[in-house]
């Protein structure tokens, strides 16, 4: 097909790509084209006045959503051109596409990317058939601009890309299905749940799907050993299973600590804090799969000796040679320090050579032997440890959360204790984004296999459509657990676990787009009992499939013994949790489905998966859904997102719709949502019917947020990445909110985001309110003044801090405390208003 001449004007660019969305616009497209006129350099081909008419257009998304419409069909305009190298008419689309198919996968064989199987297993004309170029439309302006620079296959760095959007969809459907039976058959579902945003896989399956080097899996946990040659045998192992895209999650707590006895040498130990150094600039050196630098989060537990100076890891003051910028951290916490905490009692620090057991030891087991190892201290019969206040040390730990996003708080028990392989070893960590609670030890490292379905795809009329997320999972866990399979392992450790266990994580994002489009506030009640119920749904499907999977190939090896193989789920398991601390867990277990029906199929053909469920972040791949990340509420409803494509405007097209239907989306309002960082609780002009239903964020309780992640992780079997949003500064109300994640029996956290001073100065969330906002049983749980004990340490209760911003794992500043101060790049030329902004976390192997 021969190439179109590029029109002459660019106002002709912005009408076709108006008439091609259906937006309404023509009002303004005249500036529009002026606009992208000053910015165009001498002598622009069709590439260049594309490119730069849909960065003007992206620039005034904050003024009305419609703006992202054009600017993605502008974008995806200049993307076909590049591509194919012709500019074909709508109705020529659908040709110049497939045959671009056929092109792609013969480049991609050619320069050594692509699987030769793609071509030799699959009918190719039926596939290219089948494609559906119209539903590149479902893309905004962010995922078509993140697609292209970081997912569309190349021939090399600075190459153009050889796939569009639907070829991109096939290929990894493709890739996911080249060892079924009818492999076509099979790439034809699973590019339907693909293509229609109905489910994503992880980061690391969309890049590599279909490749000559298929690393699938999601992340890897590992257990780093008490020995020299261990450690740098684990370091080696993290750069390879980091090469590919894998996020990390590393437990360090076997590693004796600082002035331990190193028997062969006679010399004392210079603890773990060294040999993180050097992981950290190991994570550092790694650029996973040409995309990013490695990620990695360095685990320890809360009674280890060398403890206290990990904490302080993060910190932006000290030695930096005894600092780790470049990696993550985690306290790794159990059940009796969260009680000594409540009950103002003495903590013991021990170096884990001493008590060689106390890693592998859960829920009352372990406090015995803490009990009898603290005696043999007070007797003098270990060389060495220490003994604080319980208190002293929960304070430091929440202080340096505060001061620089770290350690996430995780919790031991839980995560043993609710374990479907508990039978199998000990879950010693969790992984880089908190959601993943698999078994490690010397010679297992865990790995999973992610991805997430979209519930904001399955709403119709106002109401989930179950029968279609039943088939979503359906297909879902098939995809995932064939990644099990075609998985290039970077080590033979991660094969051996990986096929022995074939755990996979189904979890969900666009919750909080859904619950808006059923009419229902995130911070409501009735919020509480959708995320309940619909997880409940998810997870009758997800264990339902997988034991249908295991029906038709086999169980997983390590079935036999599983809670699984004893009829135990995971709804079970609270009971278990509450049976362990002896009290209440605050969370409705009530099953309202047929269960029994699935028990009974699990009791027949067993599990394919030793594990079906975590709840990722999906910061990346939900920007390419164009839908709210994971669970999590929506960061605000106007803001600047910052990832490694650039910087994107957001705004609510919920909140636009719900205020042009109640003729009140007009200038004035807009600029009250600036000026309040996207927050509408104080704008009095909007209904409150509105306000409610659109709570953002920091608008909404913290705890209110765990008890959502409460009550839906009673059916999941491994965890939820959770981000605890708090918008204040206040050290008890801090404490509130991590003692009451434990009491609610979560597992896992993950980052700590804050506010910056002029947002706080914004914010309508009464921190003095808390335990007056929720329902009696979780006031009940709120530490009253004298449980609290004195301010935890973060600002606002009277701690030596370095800084009143917290920090993100990158080392820059979160996100949610940018300044509003700063000037906003991507508002109109002529705007002056200025938006808050949130920053991606640098690791997306998860997400």
């Amino acid at each position: 097909m021969s190439q179109t001449s590029p029109p002459t004007t660019l106002r002709s660019i912005l009408d076709r790509a108006a008439r091609e969305t259906g937006v309404d616009l023509d009002d303004r497209l005249d500036g529009l084209a002026s606009a992208a006129e000053r910015e165009l350099g001498p002598d622009p081909d069709l590439a260049d006045r594309l490119e730069t008419t849909a960065r003007v257009a992206s620039n005034r998304i904050d003024c009305d959503p419609e703006f992202d419409r054009l600017a993605s069909a502008l974008l995806r305009r200049r993307l076909l051109y590049r591509v194919t190298g012709t500019d074909p008419a709508p109705e020529e689309r659908p040709a110049v596409y497939r045959q671009q198919f056929h092109d792609g996968i013969d480049r991609g064989i050619a320069a050594d990317r692509l699987d030769p199987a793609l071509a030799a297993r699959f009918d190719l004309d039926r596939l290219a058939g089948a494609l559906r170029p119209a539903r590149d439309d479902q893309l905004g302006y962010m995922a078509v601009e993140t697609l292209r620079q970081r997912y569309l296959l190349r021939t090399g760095p600075d190459a153009t890309p050889f796939e569009l959007p639907q070829t991109f969809w096939m290929r990894v459907a493709m890739g996911l299905a080249i060892e079924e039976s009818d492999p076509t058959a099979r790439a034809l579902e699973f590019y339907e749940v693909l293509s229609t945003l109905e489910f994503t896989p992880s980061t690391p399956t969309l890049f590599h799907s279909g490749t000559t080097t298929p690393q699938l899996s999601s992340c890897y946990l590992t257990t780093v050993p008490d020995d020299l040659a261990g450690i740098f045998d684990a370091y080696k192992h993290h750069a390879q299973l980091s090469k590919y895209s894998g996020g990390l999650g590393n437990d360090w707590t076997p590693v004796r600590a600082s002035g331990s006895l190193i028997e062969s040498t006679g010399v004392e130990s210079t603890g773990i804090v060294p040999f993180l150094r050097i992981s950290n600039d190991v994570t550092a050196a790694i650029n996973r799969s040409g995309k990013r630098r490695g990620a990695a989060c360095a685990y320890l537990a809360a009674w280890h000796l060398d403890f206290p100076d990990f904490l302080d890891l993060k910190r932006a003051t000290g030695d930096e040679r005894r600092r780790t910028p470049d990696m993550n951290t985690a306290a790794w916490v159990p059940d009796l320090f969260m009680e000594r905490v409540a009950d103002d009692e003495e903590w013991t620090l021990f170096s884990p050579d001493e008590v060689p057991d106390l890693h592998e030891a859960v829920g009352e087991e372990f406090a015995e032997k803490y009990r009898e190892y603290e005696r043999q201290a007070a007797a003098g019969e270990l060389r060495q440890s220490d003994t604080l206040p319980a208190r002293e040390l929960w304070r430091t730990m929440l202080t340096r959360l505060f001061e620089t996003g770290h350690p996430w708080i995780t919790f031991k028990d839980p995560c043993n204790i609710r374990s479907p392989q508990d039978h199998v070893g000990t879950v010693r960590s969790s992984n880089l984004c908190t959601e993943i609670t698999l078994n490690t030890g010397p010679d297992e490292e865990a790995v999973c296999n992610l991805g997430s379905v979209n519930l904001a795809t399955h709403v119709a009329d106002g109401r989930l459509d179950r029968d279609r997320l039943a088939d979503t999972i359906e297909t879902a866990m098939r995809m995932l657990d064939n990644v099990v399979d075609l998985c290039y392992y970077p080590t033979d450790d991660a094969e051996r676990s990986n096929m022995r266990h074939r755990p996979i994580g189904l979890g969900t994002m666009g919750f909080h787009d859904a619950l808006t489009a059923c009419g229902v506030g995130m911070a409501t009640e009735e919020a509480i009992e959708y995320a309940n119920r619909w997880q409940e749904f998810v997870a009758y499907h997800a264990i339902l499939g997988s034991s249908r999977l295991a029906a038709e190939r086999e169980p997983h090896p390590s079935y036999e013994g599983s809670k699984w193989d004893r009829g135990v789920f995971p709804q079970d398991t609270v009971d278990r949790l509450e049976a362990e601390r002896g009290r209440e867990v605050p969370t409705d277990r009530e099953e309202t489905l047929d269960w029994e029906r699935v028990r009974a199929h699990v009791a027949e053909h067993g599990m394919r998966n030793s594990n079906t469920m975590a709840i990722a972040p999906t910061a990346t791949v939900s920007t390419i859904n164009g839908t709210t990340p994971s669970i999590e509420p929506r960061y605000s409803n106007l803001y600047v997102k910052s990832n490694m494509s650039g910087e994107f405007t957001v705004i609510n097209e919920h909140l636009v719709a719900d205020l042009r239907e109640a003729d009140l989306w007009t200038d004035e309002i807009r600029e009250q949502i600036l000026y309040h960082d996207g927050a509408i609780q104080s704008i009095a002009a909007i209904p409150e019917s509105i306000r409610e239903r659109h709570r953002s964020a920091f608008e909404i309780d913290p705890r209110h947020q765990l008890r959502l992640t409460a009550h839906r992780g009673t059916w999941i079997d491994q965890s939820v990445s959770h981000n605890v949003f708090f918008p204040g500064t206040d050290g008890q109300a801090l404490d509130s909110i991590y003692r009451t994640a434990w009491r609610l029996g979560l597992k896992t956290t993950y980052y700590l985001r804050t506010l910056g001073a002029s947002q706080i100065e914004k914010s309508t969330l009464d921190l003095s309110e808390y335990g007056r906002t929720q329902r009696r049983s979780d006031a009940e749980d709120a530490p009253s003044s004298a449980d609290a004990g004195s301010p935890i340490g973060a600002p606002g209760g009277g701690a030596d801090t370095d800084s009143t911003d917290g920090q993100d794992s990158t080392g820059e500043s979160n996100a949610s405390n940018a300044s509003t101060d700063e000037a906003n790049d991507s508002t109109t030329d002529d705007a002056s208003e200025e938006l808050a902004r949130l920053t991606d976390p640098t690791c997306d192997a998860c997400q």
